[in-house]
């Protein structure tokens, strides 16, 4: 009898501890470190995420969410390569302007946003400019019309201040750009003051009282549709007179197809890589993170890890050219 069980049992224990150094690792808890201040879009989508991801990984590991705010991103992205563990565990949020900054500023912006390991987005950023509807801004002419625009940035080359930008360099509108926002959530607040005279940013990330009880206005939008919207919006677009800057803003934009970017560091093993892109691609599709999203009215429109990696590295073939005039009309 014993030596009926004792063989078996041998082998039971033999592959139990065989598995044990690969099931430790796989529970060990995944940072995701969000580059912007708690209370923003970028933090929402996060926390979101961070509920439903774990699940979808062998070991099924806690996911912490961490706020990492400096330069839209910047700071989260880069302590990827400068002290996080390079094992996977660590995964970053940051605001996918900084693929364009990293064009046109290398020596600020010192990496290339392709020479990290893509895991997926979860959806485009829908943009818009909009007014803060006591200023009684409707429409663009009436932007055009105000000797000075207040808008809102965390820093140069976030997705906010090239909007900004593009408004006052390509369109004529008298921006003021006001930097040093560690996030959103600091921007409502000096708009809710009267500090501001409107933002730019994802369309859902905007409070749902704001657009309920239209205390804001859309004025401009840098997609052509925006998923939610429904009051009249001019695409930027449409509002250029030249072929030129219908060029330039088809580079500028192309960074938004990225909208909710999550990276790792390049040198992360290439099976954690494939657990974390597969676990993001069934996190997405996951019925209870897409309900829990569209509660917050977050918008979900997924991007796998592969087609983000693909099209970064689309951007980054930009001649020079075109980044030559990029920079005139962002600067």
């Amino acid at each position: 009898m014993h030596s009926l069980i004792m063989p078996a049992l041998g082998a039971s224990l033999f592959a139990f501890v065989a598995a044990a150094p690969v099931l430790a690792q796989d529970a060990k808890p995944i940072s995701l470190v969000v580059g912007f201040s708690a209370g923003g879009g970028y933090d929402a989508y996060a926390r979101v995420l961070s509920r439903h991801f774990g699940k979808h990984m062998v070991g099924s590991p806690r996911v912490i969410v961490q706020n990492m705010p400096g330069a839209s991103g910047l700071k989260a992205v880069n302590w990827l390569n400068n002290g996080a563990a390079r094992d996977g565990t660590v995964i970053t949020a940051f605001n996918p302007g900084l693929i364009t900054e990293s064009l046109l500023d290398p020596e600020k912006v010192q990496i290339k946003l392709s020479d990290f390991a893509w895991i997926g987005s979860i959806s485009e950023d829908y943009r818009v400019c909009y007014a803060w509807a006591a200023t009684g801004v409707k429409t663009p002419d009436d932007w055009l019309k105000k000797p000075v625009v207040n808008m809102g940035s965390p820093s140069p080359g976030s997705s906010s201040h090239v909007n900004q930008a593009l408004m006052k360099n390509l369109l004529g509108m008298k921006v003021k750009h006001v930097l040093g926002y560690p996030g959103s959530a600091e921007e409502r607040l000096a708009i809710e003051r009267g500090e501001l005279d409107g933002g730019c940013g994802a369309w859902s990330s905007n409070p749902p009282d704001w657009v309920k009880q239209r205390k804001i206005t859309p004025i401009i939008s840098f997609t052509k549709t925006v998923p939610n919207l429904d009051q009249p919006v001019s695409f930027i677009r449409d509002l250029v007179k030249t072929d030129q800057d219908r060029a330039l803003i088809d580079v500028i934009i192309a960074p938004d197809v990225v909208g909710r970017p999550y990276i790792a560091a390049k040198s992360i093993p290439d099976d954690r890589l494939a657990s974390l892109r597969k676990a993001f691609d069934a996190t997405v599709a996951d019925k209870d993170f897409v309900a829990e999203a569209l509660k917050m009215d977050l918008t979900v429109s997924p991007l796998s890890g592969a087609a983000s990696e693909a099209h970064v590295n689309k951007i980054y073939q930009a001649s020079p050219e075109t980044i030559n005039a990029l920079k005139l009309a962002v600067k």
